[in-house]
């Protein structure tokens, strides 16, 4: 995609998200009845609603792009055979569980895949009151200033964010991660998008995760990478549709957590 076309579909996304908080909005001061998805997770009529609205916006601003969203799926082709082209992802209630329990740490995440790279994404918390974007080579904005992430460097200095990590503690790698948290300056569990708006704005050094699908954090990777930040799975490898954990932090703490995590897994670093 050229320099136009990224900042065309990035106006597109930011469009979508704020009609999605509308629709978000209403239905948080009104309430809403909530169901069970085959896999038992939370739905509600806000997240139906504000995943069409996203869908019309996004298709007309850029019709070429195929749409994998969480509540319709996949609109465009087979998976597959689309990793050339252009592929939102899109969640439009990151955090349905939050929604319905009146707690305000729920978001939009939208973003935009060429081929394999990532090259913008969205994520907009109405109820918490911000929103933040990125694209590649862009920067990363929150309500309009740009931010960037801290320069921490020792995690004896580092604030630490854990979110959904039952996975990990089955792991080799949870030893590993105790050993983190008892060395760090600051341990805390703010989850979904909201750690990850912090690292970005240098008011926190690295972010943990084991239990994550992409749409949950495409946009959010985007926003950490232009913020100056590492964003990775807990191997250091580069995120696909498949991946299901974050390492995400600055250059410096996300490096030394990487090597720590590596060698407690019994691989190289």
């Amino acid at each position: 995609m050229n320099s136009e076309m990224v900042a065309s579909a990035l106006t597109a996304a930011r469009e979508a998200a704020a009609a999605a908080a509308e629709i978000i909005r209403h239905y948080w001061h009104r309430g809403v009845e909530v169901e069970l998805k085959p896999d038992a997770t939370p739905v509600t009529i806000a997240d139906r609603e504000a995943e069409r609205a996203i869908r019309q916006i996004l298709q007309a601003a850029l019709p070429q792009a195929a749409i994998y969203g969480e509540e319709f799926g996949y609109d465009g082709g087979g998976l597959e055979g689309e990793r050339g082209g252009l592929l939102w992802l899109v969640d439009p209630l990151d955090g349905t569980k939050s929604f319905v329990r009146r707690t305000p740490f729920f978001s939009t995440q939208i973003a935009l895949m060429d081929g394999n790279e990532l090259v913008l994404g969205v994520s907009s918390a109405p109820i918490y009151g911000e929103t933040m974007w990125a694209s590649a080579g862009g920067g990363a904005w929150l309500d309009g200033e740009r931010v960037r992430v801290a320069d921490t460097s020792t995690i004896s200095e580092a604030s630490i964010s854990t979110g959904n990590v039952k996975t990990l503690t089955a792991d080799a790698r949870w030893d590993a991660l105790g050993a983190l948290i008892r060395d760090s300056n600051r341990i805390r569990g703010y989850g979904d998008f909201c750690h990850y708006h912090l690292l970005a704005r240098g008011s926190l050094d690295l972010v943990i995760e084991s239990d994550v699908n992409i749409l949950d954090i495409a946009a959010l990777a985007v926003i950490v990478r232009e913020a100056g930040g590492v964003f990775t799975d807990l191997a250091g490898a580069a995120l696909t549709l498949d991946t299901r954990s974050v390492l995400a932090g600055t250059p410096a703490i996300h490096r030394q957590a990487l090597q720590r995590l590596r060698l407690d897994a019994g691989t190289a670093p």
